[in-house]
């Protein structure tokens, strides 16, 4: 049995059961203390200033660009901070339609949030080109490398894939696609807001193009952060004003650099560094096996997407029987444990899934601070609403 970490999470509340992780985690309290010291410390300016507190500004940028290159196992030189992944996102699209012709083709998935369909399909709209998904296995959740392969072809020019669906949890393998797409001399642009709670990620090993992902989903602040091969970022036709830097990360980090962000990004990264990614991926996973298994046991209820533990990270996707999602979410609420239901902005697999027209799903999110009172909690409730319609206790 894994040691608890509640300790770290102030924002926990012994009355509630925060499976709402995957929309955004509690942040720990290094992250907290953190932000709170920066803030009070005087320091805030704008960085690579002639003096001190903007000396200061710019050293954070740099330990925190460090932390997070450590994290992701990328060098720190390509990572760049942002609002949020969807900004970051539509930042990078925008750029990259400027080096889009007609003909071209941009290849997506259905298994993705939508974060990383829209702006690709903008980005494409806009340049004339082309903009295609992928279909993922319905029965299992999963994405066939194969269905993503056979749409790159010698037009493509990126290629857009989830690290893990945010509804669905299914986690593809990305090997062979990466491979198929630099066959062909296209960019790959990977989302892994959904992955980077769960797993180790090694960009190096990985060797995509981009990698995005939300510091606020795994126990920091609402920020994005966004990797990008050094070469390529210099070589894209950035919206930017006209006295920000034309060289590194900050061609793509308009505007005043959010600072206290950025140091609550640097002690969130540092936690799930020092904690080790391989010890949180054993803790969640022996939680989620029982709610797994627990939701598997009750009749009337449907788990969405693979059955097993393999090739996922910690997240259910079911139904209930005869239960509106947005009703049994609500019904949830108000015994103190918090759920989202409806498409989670993963609108193609609720689609393709044939759930469009009946609310979508119920998502129940594991997180390292999940442990097994509220996998209790939730499936005596879930059990109460598919056998009578409402939670009795």
């Amino acid at each position: 049995m894994s040691s608890s970490l509640r300790h770290r999470f102030p924002g926990l509340r012994a009355d509630w059961s925060r499976f709402d992780g995957p929309a955004g985690t509690q942040m720990v309290d290094s992250a907290i203390t953190a932000m709170a010291a920066w803030m009070a410390s005087g320091n805030t300016a704008s960085n690579a200033g002639p003096f001190s507190a903007a000396e200061e500004c710019q050293r954070l940028m740099d330990r925190t660009r460090a932390a997070v290159g450590r994290l992701l196992g990328s060098g720190a030189d390509g990572v760049i901070f942002g609002p949020n992944m969807t900004s970051l996102t539509f930042a990078v699209s925008r750029a990259i339609s400027k080096t889009l012709q007609p003909g071209d083709r941009i290849v997506g998935t259905r298994l993705d949030h939508d974060a990383n369909i829209t702006p690709w399909r903008r980005a494409a709209d806009d340049a004339g080109a082309e903009h295609v998904l992928a279909p993922f296995d319905p029965e299992t959740g999963q994405l066939p490398p194969e269905n993503v392969i056979e749409l790159i072809d010698e037009r493509t020019k990126w290629v857009t894939v989830p690290g893990a669906s945010n509804l669905l949890g299914s986690t593809p393998d990305l090997a062979p696609i990466i491979e198929a797409a630099h066959a062909v001399g296209a960019y790959v642009y990977v989302d892994a807001v959904h992955l980077a709670p769960h797993r180790s990620i090694n960009i190096a090993e990985l060797g995509c193009d981009a990698l995005v992902t939300s510091p606020y989903k795994w126990y920091g602040p609402h920020s994005g952060v966004l990797w990008m091969r050094p070469e390529l970022l210099e070589s894209l036709p950035v919206f930017k004003v006209r006295p920000a830097t034309d060289h590194g990360p900050g061609r793509l980090e308009t505007g005043m650099p959010n600072f206290e962000a950025i140091a609550g990004i640097e002690a969130a990264a540092r936690f799930l560094i020092e904690e080790g990614m391989d010890r949180i991926t054993a803790a969640e996973s022996e939680v989620f096996s029982h709610l797994l298994t627990g939701l598997h046991s009750i009749d009337g209820v449907k788990v969405w997407g693979s059955q097993t533990l393999f090739s996922r990270v910690p997240t259910a996707a079911f139904t209930i029987e005869g239960v509106h999602p947005a009703e049994a979410s609500k019904a949830l609420g108000a015994k103190g444990i918090a759920v989202w239901d409806g498409h989670n902005y993963a609108v193609e697999v609720v689609d393709q899934l044939g759930l469009g027209d009946s609310g979508g799903v119920i998502r129940a999110g594991v997180v390292r601070y999940i442990e097994q009172p509220d996998i209790d909690r939730l499936l005596t409730a879930v059990s109460d609403l598919a056998s009578t319609g409402v939670v009795t206790r």
